[in-house]
């Protein structure tokens, strides 16, 4: 199986490389018949590639430990699905994971498109095909899976990082990894449309799916490393600014951008160069994030080791740049608006500012990731970008972010009038400023900064509100029938824009759980004997024992809480330390949530006394409404699956902007 899945990884990189060449004679030529052949091959890359795939879980479910990657991230008695999982552990694996969502992308997006964009798909063929070549090569020769171990095969494993035996790490990983990869599929249709001129929104018509599934599964994947470190790292957070976290976030911005960019060029023919640029630098900061991860060069508990895939990914992202940059400046001339800013008080001004404070933020997110690598080359110090200068950034700029979230919807194209202004906001400003004063009342008002987001939430939730309100009312009236029928008909009928408003609800519940559990959490930390307690916002946790339990495994030490409030009992936590059969540690917390208000009461123990007396060391914290930051995913991928579900009136529509397009171009 080892010399199969080696086989196959050099099959995988002969083909993509095949297949890049292939696409490039076809564009030139205008050759059909090697453009199929160019799309054959990467259906044969990806057989090749799962071949490869199962070739190294085959291996680490029989503790093959020869092999590195199952020496390095396994032990025999690891349980069978962290075994499997263990696959996106190691680094070269990792890199498997990606090559295989790569040429499946591709080969899925060839296939979407073989009847259309007939200019383009050549040279589709060779932007995937290269960038296939480039990772298949890393696989195959920088990087493999099926490197053996230096010196004797040992009789057990290493084991799995403790922190990573944990369900949220099985599905973490892979959906980074799909958000990452895909984005290579708008990517390469932008350079397609460059190198053949057709600049027109064409392009954009076949990659808006493909945009949205890389924005929603970066969105996904974030969320459940947030509750993955909220549950595991045990700090009592779930984002720490950590490099690798902020790898993540900056191609998620990016795609955000041009999600609302792709409307305005959509609607009037205006942003062309911003697409342009928005699509490679989401492109770029998705590789890059991959070299933050594999290169060693930044401190995190989600990178590997320092391999040395680091400076082919760097090259690769400086290629990347240059070559989108250079195709952008020859294209200038195709890429005129063919409307103007008529005011600045439109729709298109709002999605402007939208871009231009998105785009902000992820080069100031940039900058803290890069400044301490630079100062260590430069001046041989490694200075620290800590959280507030991140906090900083995301107050000044994500404000005006979360305000144009609730203008957007209700203002008008073109140019809006004083006199509209004034009726279409009258009715969310006085909502805000009234809860603004609400919520001072009730003594929220300690932080300033916090105070301002939870009033431009109510500013954005009415004005979603009124959009939802008015156009099911409108429904109701043409067709009848009940509220949550015209409701559900509404929505369905533009699935793209109502999708799109419950993404900005998701983001004001996120930006309330968010505000609430960092501005008005609280903390304490205690030394408990047996039976004595500690209180903490009115909950008392007694010290009822330290106790023992066996896992598959491991072996479990922890402390019973007894918690109380106002005199009735509130159940137990039991946090403790898992000490592993390989002789790792991990800690575990204990959580006990409070609906409907989203509170928890959060406990780590940080040491017990050896001494047999049962006395133990503490931490327990409660965080308020922290419950809203998960709810905020959930509704986050419901407005996503709203965006992207099939709706053949949209299909149509698009059809015949299509057509609109050839005929316009003379195709």
């Amino acid at each position: 199986m080892t010399t199969l899945g080696r086989v196959a990884l050099y099959l995988v990189f002969a083909l993509t490389a095949y297949a890049a060449v292939a696409g490039v004679l076809a564009g030139r030529r205008g050759d059909r018949r090697l453009m199929r052949s160019s799309r054959n091959a990467f259906w044969t890359a990806l057989a090749a590639t799962l071949v490869a795939v199962v070739a190294v879980e085959y291996a680490l479910v029989t503790h093959d430990f020869s092999l590195a990657v199952v020496a390095e991230h396994t032990s025999r008695r690891l349980p069978t699905g962290y075994t499997l999982s263990s696959l996106w552990a190691s680094e070269a694996g990792s890199l498997l994971l990606w090559l295989a969502v790569l040429t499946g992308a591709s080969a899925l997006a060839l296939h979407q498109n073989r009847r259309r964009n007939r200019e383009l798909m050549p040279w589709v063929a060779a932007v995937l095909g290269g960038i296939a070549t480039f990772f298949a090569g890393l696989a195959a020769f920088v990087s493999s899976p099926f490197a053996h171990v230096a010196g004797g095969v040992p009789a057990d494993g290493a084991g799995l990082d403790p922190s990573l035996q944990n369900p949220y790490m099985v599905a973490h990983p892979p959906m980074l990894y799909l958000g990452y990869v895909t984005l290579s599929i708008p990517f390469a249709f932008a350079m397609a449309a460059l190198v053949t001129g057709r600049t027109d929104a064409r392009w954009l018509v076949s990659v808006r799916r493909w945009t949205l599934v890389s924005w929603a599964a970066l969105g996904t994947g974030m969320l459940l490393g947030a509750h993955w470190a909220y549950v595991e790292i045990g700090w009592g957070g779930y984002w720490a600014w950590d490099p690798v976290e902020n790898a993540a976030l900056m191609p998620w911005l990016a795609a955000t951008a041009f999600l609302h960019s792709v409307i305005v060029q959509e609607k009037k023919g205006m942003l062309k160069v911003w697409n342009m640029v928005l699509v490679s630098a989401a492109f770029s900061l998705a590789v890059f994030g991959d070299f933050l991860t594999r290169s060693g060069v930044v401190q995190s508990v989600h990178s590997f080791v320092q391999s040395p895939v680091g400076p082919y990914l760097l090259a690769f992202v400086a290629a990347t740049l240059a070559l989108s940059t250079a195709l952008i400046i020859w294209r200038l001339p195709l890429l005129r608006a063919d409307h103007r800013l008529e005011s600045v008080i439109s729709r298109e001004a709002t999605f402007l500012f939208n871009n231009l404070l998105l785009l902000a933020l992820a080069f100031a997110v940039l900058w803290g990731v890069v400044f301490p690598i630079l100062s260590e080359a430069v001046r041989g110090v490694r200075s620290t970008v800590s959280a507030p200068y991140y906090d900083f950034f995301l107050v000044m700029f994500g404000l005006p972010l979360l305000a144009l979230t609730g203008i957007g919807p209700l203002i008008a194209w073109r140019r809006a009038s004083p006199d509209s202004l004034v009726r279409t906001f009258r009715w969310p400003v006085v909502s805000a400023i009234s809860g603004a004063a609400f919520l001072w009342l009730l003594g929220l008002g300690s932080s300033t900064a916090g105070l301002t987001a939870l009033s431009l939430c109510i500013f954005v939730t009415v004005t979603v509100g009124l959009e939802f309100a008015r156009g099911t009312a409108a429904r109701r009236a043409l067709g009848g029938g009940s509220i949550p029928r015209a409701l559900v008909d509404l929505v369905g009928r533009n699935r793209r824009r109502y999708g799109g408003y419950v993404v900005h609800l998701a983001i004001v519940i996120l930006v309330v759980g968010v505000t609430a559990s960092s501005a008005y959490s609280t903390v304490r930390e205690a030394h408990l004997g047996v039976g004595q307690s500690m209180q903490i916002n009115g909950y008392t946790l007694r010290n009822a024992g330290v106790f023992q339990r066996q896992g598959p495994n491991y072996t479990y030490e922890f402390v019973r809480l007894a918690v109380t409030r106002g005199g009735s009992a509130h159940g137990t936590l039991e946090p403790g330390q898992r000490v592993y059969d390989t002789g790792q540690i991990g800690n575990e917390v204990d959580i006990r949530s409070s609906l409907p208000s989203g509170t928890d009461l959060y406990s780590t123990l940080q040491g017990v006394d050896r001494n047999g007396s049962g006395g133990v060391s503490v931490k327990v914290l409660v965080n308020p409404a922290v419950g809203l930051v998960w709810l905020a995913g959930a509704v986050f991928l419901l407005g996503a699956l709203i965006t992207l579900w099939p709706d053949p009136r949209e299909a149509r529509q698009l059809a015949r902007r299509y057509g609109e397009l050839l005929a316009r171009s003379g195709a």
